[in-house]
Order: structure tokens, then C-alpha cells, then sequence
């Protein structure tokens, strides 16, 4: 029953999974006319999961039955057994009776006790499916404090690699970075740029090496205090469902009203935000789904520069805004980087001309580094993807 149960809990997640996947997803499906596969797979996978279900009954029922069958015998038995020996004057009628009274009272708690049993264990497979992903998910803990960075940070040596893959997603890194030092991460896609980011916030281990700040390895220091230090407006915007004013402040809890419109218009967010059907206080959905994509990300600024911290990491920041928005949201990460230590990412090597120092990924490796003039007269890979960029942009025109 425990292992039927288990496949019961599988499918349910599995049809979670596609409803999930088919909401979101809703305007692709109908513009590539895939609504009647999404439903042929949607009903497939319901019927699996309706098979599994009537097994799970069947064992429930069969077992309840086995039950009765055995019951049925055993009170067979000690009728026949119990009238002989009152036949045999061993016992009397009343002991009998009293017996059997005992054993038919005996008997419902009995048949609950195996309902509980089967209760429990159709419990017990879903319980450990949740306890294994907790286990899997669990962050492991530093015990010192870290109050901010006031000299560098370093990665001596990291290697990264993820599940279920055969190479490095970074190899053998060193990089000392300087307090206020602004770190352009440029690189083709899949070079290592991202999980370099990641494993600053911990939201990965390194496999090997060590990653510090003010030689502290961040390894041994909480979460909290790590995460505390670090801002971060990602290409993957994500929203709540809640007041603009709860997304901008969920970046410092506690923050008054009038740090939260400073911040907005620090990002260009205010006026579009005033614009709204109830300025501040209107709920934009869902992932941010009743604004557009450039002010989604304005917001997303906005919480990062409410968060104020000395360790900013902008992961192509402005992907997602017009020319005449991204020129003002520039101006103002450029206020925000000012004394922060900052790693951008980029694949617009155009924005990152003013860093302090570019370092060019190629399949997990740092292959290059130096500033913007320094790496085109090296001509090496960032010349090769800088010329590419302008030749196309000059296509383009």
C-alpha cells in the first residue's frame, strides 16, 4: 500500500506539473495550436493516475476484507470450540456467552485499528517524499555573523558542477575582487557567469575551493547575515501578487513610505506607479502579470536599491527596457553602484564599458580579464564578441 500510495502522490504532481505548465504557458500553447495535445496529455496523465488511485482502493478494500474473512473464522472456530466444551460441562453457558460477548466487542475497534493502519500508510508516502525534498533542500548553516564587507572578496580555486552533468559549470577560479570594485562578467551563454553569482549568495556550495570576504570563508557564516549584504535585480523577474508598495519594501522590511517612493524614483518607477489605478496600492498579479516588462524590472530595481547593500549583483539588469528607459535606469544603477562592490552581468558588451574591470568566462574557465580598452587591443575572446555585437548592431541600422 506505502509503495502504491508513493505512485498515487508521483501522478498527482505530475498532473500539478502540466496544469502549471499549461497556465503559464497559455499563449504559446494557442498560438502553436496545441490545445488538443496539451488535453490528450493532460487526460493521459489523468488516467494514469486514476489507475493507481483504484489500485491504492483495491488493497484498502481487500485488505478490510481479509480482515472479515479472518474474523469470520476465528468467531466460527470459537463457537464451535466453546459449544463443545459446554457440551463437555468444561465451561459453563454464561462463561461461554461471555466470551463471545467479549470477542464480538473486541472485534470493531479491531477492524478501525486496521483502517488506521492503512490510513498511516497512505500518510506515510507522501510525509517522505516532503521529508526528502526538505532534506535535499536544506541549506546547511555558518555560525558567525557577517557585518559587511570592508577589504575584498576572493574565490580561491572554486569548482562548481550540477546534478546530472558530466562537466564543470566552473573550473578552477581565482578572482580577488577589491571593496567598490565594479566586475563586468561577460561571456557566451552557459559560460558560467550566472553560477558564479550563485555561489557568492549560496544559493550553491562550491564543490571545491573556497569563496571569502575579509578572509571570513562564507562557508561559516549564517545565511542571514550573508544574504543581508547582497542586492540583486535578476533577468528573471519575479513579483508577488501583492501592492506595489509590499514589492518595492520587500526589500527592507520595516521601510517608511517616503524610503519607498525615493527608491522608486531613483529607478524611474515612480511616475508610471502614480499612473496606476491606485498608485502604490494597486495589486499587479501574479509575477507582476498587469505590468509590462520594463516596468516590472524598474520595480525590481527598486527593491534592490531600497535594500541598500554594499554588495550588489546585476544580472542584465536592463534586458528587459526600451532605449529611453534603460538610459535612465543606467543613470541611476550607476548612483546605486557608487561605492558598492557590483557584478554585472552582461551580454551587451555596450554595457559594460565604464567597469572597472571586465572578466570573460568560456566554458567555466576565466580566460580573460582586464578593462575595456586593455581587452580589445588583446584581441583575444572579448574582441571576438565585441566585434560581433557591433557588426550586428551596425546591420541592424
Amino acid at each position: 500500500l506505502k509503495k502504491v500510495s508513493m505512485r498515487v502522490q508521483e501522478k498527482i504532481s505530475r498532473i500539478t506539473e502540466i496544469l502549471s505548465e499549461t497556465f503559464s504557458g497559455i499563449k504559446i500553447i494557442k498560438a502553436f495550436n496545441r490545445e488538443e495535445e496539451e488535453v490528450s496529455r493532460f487526460k493521459r496523465n489523468n488516467h494514469d493516475y486514476y489507475r493507481e488511485l483504484m489500485r491504492s482502493t483495491r488493497i484498502i478494500e481487500a485488505t478490510s476484507l481479509m480482515m472479515d474473512i479472518v474474523a469470520g473464522f476465528g468467531i466460527a472456530f470459537v463457537i464451535w470450540y466453546g459449544g463443545r466444551l459446554v457440551v463437555d460441562k468444561t465451561i459453563t453457558p454464561g462463561a461461554f456467552f461471555s466470551f463471545l460477548t467479549a470477542i464480538f466487542m473486541i472485534y470493531t475497534p479491531a477492524r478501525r485499528l486496521v483502517g488506521v493502519h492503512n490510513s498511516l500508510q497512505q500518510v506515510k508516502a507522501p510525509l517522505e517524499r516532503i521529508d526528502k525534498v526538505f532534506e535535499e533542500s536544506r541549506e546547511k548553516e555558518g555560525e558567525d555573523e557577517l557585518e559587511g564587507i570592508s577589504k575584498e572578496i576572493v574565490f580561491s580555486n572554486v569548482s562548481f558542477r550540477y546534478e546530472n552533468t558530466k562537466d564543470d559549470a566552473l573550473e578552477n577560479i581565482n578572482l580577488k575582487v577589491e571593496k567598490g570594485e565594479i566586475i563586468a562578467l561577460v561571456g557566451r551563454s552557459g559560460a558560467g557567469k550566472t553560477t558564479f553569482a550563485d555561489l557568492l549568495s549560496r544559493f550553491y556550495s562550491p564543490a571545491n575551493g573556497s569563496i571569502s570576504i575579509d578572509g571570513i570563508n562564507i562557508s561559516d557564516v549564517t545565511l542571514k547575515s550573508l544574504r543581508q549584504l547582497i542586492g540583486i535585480v535578476s533577468q528573471d523577474i519575479i513579483l508577488f501578487n501583492d501592492t506595489v508598495r509590499a514589492n518595492i519594501a520587500y526589500g527592507r522590511k520595516g521601510a517608511a513610505e517616503q524610503e519607498i517612493a525615493d527608491a522608486a524614483k531613483a529607478a524611474f518607477a515612480h511616475d508610471f506607479i502614480l499612473e496606476l489605478p491606485q498608485g502604490y496600492g494597486t495589486v499587479i498579479g501574479e509575477r507582476g502579470i498587469r505590468l509590462s516588462g520594463g516596468q516590472k524590472q524598474r520595480l525590481s530595481i527598486a527593491r534592490a536599491i531600497l535594500k541598500n547593500p554594499p554588495i550588489l549583483v546585476l544580472d542584465e539588469a536592463t534586458s528587459s527596457l526600451d532605449t529611453a528607459s534603460e538610459m535612465m535606469v543606467q543613470k541611476a544603477l550607476e548612483t546605486l553602484m557608487e561605492g558598492r562592490t557590483t557584478f554585472v552581468i552582461a551580454h551587451r558588451l555596450s554595457t559594460v564599458r565604464s567597469a572597472d574591470r571586465i572578466i570573460v568566462f568560456d566554458k567555466g574557465r576565466i580566460v580573460e580579464s582586464g578593462t575595456h580598452d586593455e581587452l580589445l587591443t588583446a584581441n583575444g575572446l572579448y574582441k571576438k564578441l565585441y566585434d560581433l555585437q557591433f557588426d550586428d548592431s551596425k546591420a541592424d541600422l
